[in-house]
C-alpha cells in the first residue's frame, strides 16, 4: 500500500471556505444533454503529472519552485484561453488552481509553486479538455469546514451530504457513542463527526477500497483524530464484527445511482469518479437494502442510522420498507429533505 508523504505545513492550516457553486448543480449528477455513443467516450489519456506514483495533495507539497511573474502571467492567459463561454465556472476554478499551487502571493517575483509550471499545465488540459473533476486535479475538496484531500478512485463528497453530520450531532447522547461511517470514502464524513465527539466517542470508518482507506488515513491524521477514528478495511458490516449491538449510530452515504444511469452521468463523474462508488445496481437499492438487513444487528437499542439516497423515489421506498418489514425493529423511521427539497435521506431509530 503507497504512503501519503506528508509536508511540515502546520496540520491548523485551515484556509477559509471557497464560495461553492449552487446546490442544484451539485445535488447530484446530472444527465448528459446528448446521448449518443459518442458522446459518452472519455478522451485519449495524455501525460498528466497528478497519475504519478506520489498522490500527494498540491496543497500539501513543498513550495519549491520559483516562477518569474512573466511565466506565471503567460500561463494564466493559456489557461484561461482554454476556458469555453459556456463554462465561466473555469476561471473560478483557474484562481483557485494557483491559489492551492502558490506558498504565497503569487504575483511576488518569483512566485514559489507546489509544482512546476509545465505540470499546472498539464493538470489544466486535463480538468478543461478531458473533463477531470477539479477535485482530482488538486487535491482536495472544501466541505464544511475541512479541506478534504481527495484522488481518483475516491468518491469527491458532495455539499449536501455535510447535513449528515448536522444530523447525527443532534442525536441524544451523540457526543459519547460509537458510531459507523459504512463505505466512508475520502473520511470526510467520519472526520466531522469525530471532531464534535466527546473522550469516550469513537468512529470506525469502514470501506472496500484499499485507495479510500488509504486517502481517509491521510485526512485522520491531518485532523489529528486518530484517538476517535478506528479506519477498518472491509465490505459493509464486514469488519464490525466486534461491535455488534453497541453502536448508536450508523452513517452511510452508499452507492445508489441506478447502473443503467451510469453513461448519463456528466463526464467529471462518469469518466473519472470510482464505479464502486456509484453503482447501486439494477435499481440502485441493492447496497441501501443490503444496509438496511444487517443494521438490526450493529445498532443498541435507541440508536440512530442515517442513509443518502438518490432523491424521493428511493426515499419513499425504504421509509415504507423499514416501517413495514422491520416495524418490530425500528420506530420514527423517515424521509429528510436536503437543501433543494428533495428526500435525500433515510432515518430511524432502534426499538
Amino acid at each position: 500500500m503507497a504512503t501519503l508523504s506528508l509536508s511540515s505545513r502546520p496540520l491548523t492550516f485551515l484556509r477559509p471556505n471557497r464560495a461553492k457553486p449552487p446546490l442544484h448543480r451539485l445535488l447530484r449528477p446530472k444527465p448528459l444533454a446528448s446521448s449518443s455513443a459518442s458522446a459518452l467516450t472519455p478522451p485519449t489519456p495524455r501525460p498528466d503529472p497528478t497519475d504519478t506514483p506520489d498522490p500527494t495533495p498540491l496543497f500539501l507539497r513543498p513550495a519549491c519552485h520559483p516562477a518569474p511573474a512573466a511565466a506565471l502571467a503567460a500561463f494564466r492567459r493559456r489557461a484561461a484561453a482554454l476556458v469555453p463561454p459556456s463554462a465561466p465556472h473555469l476561471h473560478r476554478h483557474l484562481r483557485w488552481l494557483l491559489s492551492d499551487a502558490a506558498a504565497a502571493d503569487p504575483s511576488s517575483d518569483p512566485a514559489l509553486l507546489r509544482a512546476p509550471l509545465d505540470d499546472l499545465e498539464a493538470m489544466w488540459a486535463h480538468h478543461v479538455r478531458g473533463r477531470r473533476p477539479f477535485q482530482y486535479v488538486v487535491g482536495n475538496e472544501h466541505w464544511r469546514d475541512l479541506v478534504v484531500a481527495v484522488r481518483e478512485g475516491v468518491l469527491i463528497p458532495r455539499p449536501e451530504t455535510e447535513a449528515v453530520v448536522d444530523m447525527v450531532t443532534k442525536v441524544e447522547g451523540f457526543a459519547d457513542g460509537w458510531w459507523a461511517d459504512l463505505g466512508t470514502g475520502s473520511g470526510a464524513i467520519a472526520v466531522a463527526v469525530a471532531r464534535e465527539l466527546g473522550a469516550d466517542g469513537r468512529v470506525f470508518a469502514v470501506d472496500v477500497s484499499e485507495v479510500a482507506v488509504e486517502v481517509a488515513t491521510l485526512n485522520v491524521q491531518r485532523y489529528g483524530v486518530q484517538g476517535k477514528v478506528e479506519i477498518r478495511h472491509g465490505s459493509w458490516f464486514e469488519p464490525l464484527q466486534d461491535v455488534k449491538g453497541k453502536l448508536m449510530g450508523v452513517i452511510s452515504n452508499p452507492p445508489y445511482i441506478p447502473t443503467d444511469d451510469l453513461p448519463g452521468l456528466q463526464p467529471e463523474v462518469g469518466w473519472h469518479e470510482p464505479k464502486l462508488a456509484l453503482d447501486g445496481g439494477k435499481e440502485g437499492l441493492e447496497h441501501l437494502l443490503h444496509l438496511c438487513e444487517g443494521l438490526s444487528s450493529v445498532l443498541k437499542p435507541g440508536g440512530f442510522f442515517v442513509f443518502e439516497t438518490n432523491g424521493n423515489k428511493q426515499s419513499e421506498f425504504l421509509v415504507d420498507l423499514i416501517s413495514t418489514k422491520w416495524s418490530s425493529s425500528f420506530h420514527n423511521v423517515e424521509a429528510v429533505l436536503d437543501f433543494a427539497e428533495i428526500k435525500r435521506f433515510v432515518t430511524g431509530y432502534r426499538r
